[in-house]
């Protein structure tokens, strides 16, 4: 069945509105009654597709991370085919930054709210393979790349990634992706 904007499921409808309260507000802070009230469904459908809070968080970390692999990957591949050089992650990020739903890193926040010993583990284990695939996805450019040492390049290629996230987030300066940029491009 196909879903258009206007007809969209109790699931679907739930799933926008925790995602968008979840990235203006911070997991923590985002209450279950909200997103049954911002999102016009019964607290019961709700609990039918979400046995819990944890749970939906669960859901949308999935979702998000699907997502935004593919966007990243995509963006980074259509760089690559004008520049080859890991350089272009700064401008991938750079076009992120430059949306009106940039909020920082859904796992970074995560965690960041959450921490790594209090938080929920599933949760937490949730930003850790998202981190993963990332730099395995930037390990992969560098070996295409021609770049000596792969993995030892992706994690500074990620290190750099992530600082460009949490930085950009704190301060919205464009400086910041030059500055990326210009580490990204001494990685050899």
């Amino acid at each position: 069945m196909a879903k258009t904007a206007e007809i969209l499921s109790a699931r679907d409808r739930i799933m926008e509105t925790a995602e968008r309260l979840f990235l203006q507000e911070g997991f923590r802070a985002t209450g279950i009654d909200r997103i049954i009230a911002e999102s016009g469904v019964a607290k019961m459908s709700l609990y039918r597709h979400f046995p819990s809070k944890s749970d939906l968080i669960a859901a949308f970390l999935d979702a998000r991370h699907e997502r935004w692999m593919a966007w990243f990957r995509e963006a980074t591949e259509a760089r690559l085919a004008r520049r080859a050089d890991l350089d272009v992650l700064a401008d991938v990020l750079a076009t992120w930054f430059d949306t009106e739903t940039y909020r920082g890193c859904a796992f970074i926040n995560l965690v960041a709210e959450s921490g790594t010993e209090t938080g929920d583990a599933q949760l937490v284990e949730k930003a850790v393979l998202h981190k993963a695939e990332l730099a395995s996805y930037l390990a992969e450019l560098a070996k295409r790349l021609g770049y000596p040492r792969p993995k030892a390049i992706a994690e500074e290629a990620l290190l750099c990634v992530e600082g460009m996230i949490v930085r950009y987030q704190m301060t919205g300066e464009r400086s910041v992706v030059d500055a990326g940029r210009r580490l990204l491009a001494r990685l050899r």
